[in-house]
């Protein structure tokens, strides 16, 4: 026979757990586009890094001697599969964060409900490892090949100290340049092009130093397909800590107000999950 101790247990479990699954039947496609959307930019990764970085290549024997070339085309290759993948409708759809760093800065930006902002980092991550097992499934041997290792992020050759310091930097530009781009009426429908052209420039100028991640989501796939953990708190950290600061810094600049939605593309007709007053900044 249920105690009164076993019946307030369940009355406050219950009241816990119903807004998790209220959310979770709501906008689980939501959920499910931001781990395959992850997925698709790792398997993307993993393609263009066995083009270009293994030794059996032709492409990477034809630009042996020109690495910086071969992180062009890589940069290329990645910002324009990010710019896709942002004006995908299923990108248009989730709002295409693909990163728990930028998920937790909306969260905190009041943007995000908590709930949602749990799936969706939750499914990043599985989105990440799946992206990555799937490209192992489809490439074979050459992605585990010691010139590509599931192109996991890894600090250069300066060390983790310079590696932080670039993670910290890229993903603090990264999250000031979406924040006021896209909260600004004349320039918020070219947020994706702004945010593929940084990821594109990243790769090629700040790679060396710390493999490019500015995702814990996308480190971490890399990471359990490689067993590759060394350092791995760099990218858990420094992302996060940087875009937070990022959003401090445009909330005292611009103030909360000022911040409209949590999507990367809201010129489309996609439904919007998120606390959003984007038709206030359309308004304008």
């Amino acid at each position: 026979m249920p105690t009164a101790h076993t019946n307030e247990q369940t009355v406050r479990t219950g009241a816990f757990s119903l807004p998790a699954i209220t959310a979770f039947r709501s906008h689980w496609p939501e959920y499910c586009i931001e781990g395959t959307a992850l997925g698709t930019f790792l398997v993307s990764a993993c393609v263009f890094g066995v083009l270009l970085e293994h030794p059996g290549s032709p492409i990477h024997r034809a630009l042996v001697d020109t690495p910086m070339l071969r992180r062009v085309l890589m940069g290329l290759a990645m910002g324009l599969t990010a710019i896709r993948i942002i004006t995908s409708p299923w990108g248009q759809r989730s709002g295409a964060h693909l990163n728990p760093a930028v998920t937790l800065t909306f969260l905190t930006l009041g943007k995000v409900a908590p709930w949602d902002a749990f799936f969706y980092i939750l499914f990043q991550f599985i989105g990440g490892i799946s992206g990555v097992f799937l490209a192992g499934l489809l490439i074979g041997p050459p992605l585990r090949h010691s010139a590509v290792h599931y192109v996991a992020t890894m600090p250069g050759p300066w060390g983790p100290q310079i590696a932080f310091a670039a993670e910290f930097t890229i993903s603090m530009l990264m999250m000031t340049t979406i924040l006021w781009v896209s909260n600004t009426a004349r320039l918020s429908r070219f947020t994706p092009f702004f945010a593929g052209t940084l990821v594109a420039i990243f790769i090629i100028f700040e790679a060396p130093l710390s493999g490019m991640s500015m995702n814990p989501a996308r480190t971490y796939g890399s990471a359990f397909a490689a067993g590759e953990w060394n350092a791995l708190w760099i990218y858990f950290i420094a992302p996060p800590a940087a875009m937070l600061l990022a959003s401090v810094i445009y909330r005292l600049t611009r103030g909360t107000h000022r911040v409209f939605c949590a999507k990367l593309d809201h010129h489309n007709h996609q439904r919007c999950i998120f606390h959003c007053r984007h038709g206030e900044l359309n308004a304008q």
